[in-house]
């Protein structure tokens, strides 16, 4: 059988088949599980990337059934039960009896992908070293600046999208600049930045209810953050971004945004909706049966982000627990015994942090808010962090980001910041499409 992904949904998948008479082959398109969560705390220095992204060959090493491939599912042939995979130099087919298509989520701009040139989003590793280069460089240009406005300009950051990754970004940015950098700059004060976090809808995590929206909202405001609601964005450049509210449209000037707004489903689910006669949804996801296999295809399972089921929210609990189900649906299969049961999520809760010791957690009918619901999620994601040496060096980064006014992580590089741009003009070096280098569509 074949897992594509090795975010939470794969991994757990796979895990899952331990002990099952099965060969398990893993396509990921690197060679690590990442922690998307606390991608936003490699952002801003608080984290180093390996801390969240450990490698997939070394959790696994154990489990003797599983064959680790790098490489990018780019197409499937459903007769011959085969997948296309290209990797940096090199194509190749596997094939498959059963599929487990675990391939995650993307940023979504809303069909303006141009914008990702100067408002990166969260996803990836790639992601979070660029924001990390582009946030602390910010500080840096601003100090060489002789003209105001050229310095206002560079310490003004935008985040758009208020949900719990925008809100964690834009209080980190705040805490950074109010307590972390103040005093280590000659010619500006990191204090007077601007953060401010856009949001189309009337509210900050908006699906945590009103009174832990409120109680975040007003906690932003008391760090200092800018919160824009009602707010659509409708352009970005290198030098600002544009926005339209019930004040008309206005320029924010801003070297510094990032994209926090909106998730959809990779290439991969429409090539396999293409392929299935299987639907999608507005999101791109692939409509499964109720026990995640696709209609018409009970040898191929969507799980996690690429699953539309139930209205299901794309968070890493229903990517772990829809994993594990079509696992066990699996097992039950190759020992004769009953499948088709209906995969029914638990909601074990949601949780952002706004600043250190404060954050929001909903669990049930639980709302908690300030130190405690920063306990939750201090512990809930110690809990998930893979590897007993993660746990550990994440516990002492936080110690001196939380307790003491210090980031661990302030490296970054003119290549970090800039190599997105890089490979949009110049190409894949690996690309073996000729000099016009054109995608197929």
């Amino acid at each position: 059988m074949v897992v594509v992904g090795a975010g939470f949904g794969g991994l757990f998948a796979t895990k899952s088949l331990r002990k099952a008479p099965v060969d398990v082959t893993l396509i990921n398109s690197t060679a690590y599980h990442l922690f998307q969560p606390l991608l936003y705390q490699v952002a801003t220095g608080i984290l180093s990337e390996g801390e969240i992204a450990p490698p997939i060959r070394e959790i696994l090493r154990r489990q003797q059934n599983v064959d680790v491939k790098l490489g990018t599912v780019t197409d499937i042939d459903v007769a011959a039960k085969t997948l296309a995979v290209e990797a940096p130099g090199i194509d190749y087919t596997v094939g498959y009896d059963t599929l487990i298509v675990a391939a995650g989520a993307s940023q979504s701009y809303f069909g303006n992908d141009g914008y990702a040139d100067h408002a990166p989003g969260m996803k990836s590793i790639d992601d979070a070293l660029e924001l990390r280069a582009r946030i602390f460089g910010a500080f840096e240009l601003a100090d060489l600046q002789e003209d105001p406005a050229d310095a206002e300009r560079w310490l003004t950051f935008v985040v758009v999208g208020a949900g719990p990754t925008g809100v964690e970004m834009a209080g980190q940015i705040a805490e950074l600049a109010h307590r972390n950098l103040p005093g280590q700059y000659r010619h500006i004060d990191p204090r007077r930045a601007r953060i401010i976090l856009v949001d189309a809808l009337p509210a900050v995590l908006n699906t945590f209810g009103d009174h832990l929206s409120t109680r975040a909202l007003r906690r932003l405001h008391l760090l200092g953050v800018e919160v824009e609601l009602e707010t659509r964005v409708v352009g970005v450049d290198a030098t600002g971004i544009e926005v339209e509210t019930a004040r008309g449209r206005q320029r924010i000037e801003s070297m510094t945004k990032m994209w926090a707004a909106g998730v959809a489903a990779p290439p991969l689910a429409a090539r396999i909706a293409a392929a299935t006669g299987a639907g999608t949804d507005r999101a791109g996801r692939l409509q499964v049966n109720p026990d995640c296999s696709l209609p018409g295809h009970p040898e191929i399972y969507a799980v996690g982000d690429m699953m539309s089921l139930d209205a299901l929210p794309g968070v890493a609990q229903v990517a772990i627990q829809s994993g594990r189900h079509v696992a066990d649906q699996i097992k039950r299969r190759l020992g004769g015994r009953e499948t088709g049961a209906a995969f029914r999520y638990f909601d074990k809760g949601s949780m952002a942090t706004i600043s250190r010791f404060s954050a929001v957690a909903s669990v049930g009918r639980v709302r908690v808010s300030g130190f405690l619901g920063w306990l939750m999620w201090l512990a809930v994601h110690l809990l998930y962090l893979v590897g007993f040496k993660n746990r550990l060096t994440a516990v002492l980064h936080w110690a001196v980001s939380f307790l003491g006014r210090g980031r661990s992580e302030r490296v970054s590089t003119f290549q970090q910041a800039f190599a997105r741009a890089a490979v949009r003009e110049y190409g894949d070096p690996f690309d073996r499409r000729g000099p016009d280098r054109s995608r197929p569509s």
